[in-house]
């Protein structure tokens, strides 16, 4: 009788963890945009929605090898740059990137003062370092 209740219990605890996601921020990450760098490092930039919005939100930096495997990112910094167009000036959206306990993988936040086309320029460091950007659109 113990053994069928411990076994309830495990199976309804798991069930609770899988519709919760799972994972230690509770959500998957979906892909806004990633470049190829070159066949060693690939940038990717993801949020819970796979959108990137007008406004505050959360997102992830990851940096991968040719094979999904992270690489050794110790640094990295998130811009996210709006040329002038007519009378608007240029606008930068800075990102505030904190470490994660995965290497290459930095979680931040970003607030995009509007919607439209955006540049987001990364520079990192480690095993790899360099600069690159992305373009993307915020809806």
């Amino acid at each position: 009788m113990k053994s069928l209740l411990f076994s309830t219990t495990l199976i309804a605890f798991s069930l609770f963890i899988a519709a919760c996601g799972g994972g230690a921020t509770g959500t998957s990450m979906k892909t806004i945009a990633e470049k190829k760098v070159n066949d060693n490092l690939t940038v990717s930039i993801m949020n819970a929605d796979g959108k990137l919005k007008n406004g505050e939100q959360d997102i992830t930096l990851k940096f991968t090898d040719g094979s999904g495997n992270p690489v050794e990112i110790e640094a990295a910094a998130l811009n996210f740059n709006m040329p002038a167009m007519g009378s608007m000036a240029e606008m930068n959206d800075a990102a505030t990137l904190t470490t994660t306990g995965t290497p290459g993988e930095f979680n931040g936040k970003v607030s995009l003062q509007m919607a439209g086309e955006w540049q987001a320029q990364i520079s990192y460091e480690g095993k790899e370092s360099g600069k690159t950007s992305i373009s993307t659109t915020a809806y």
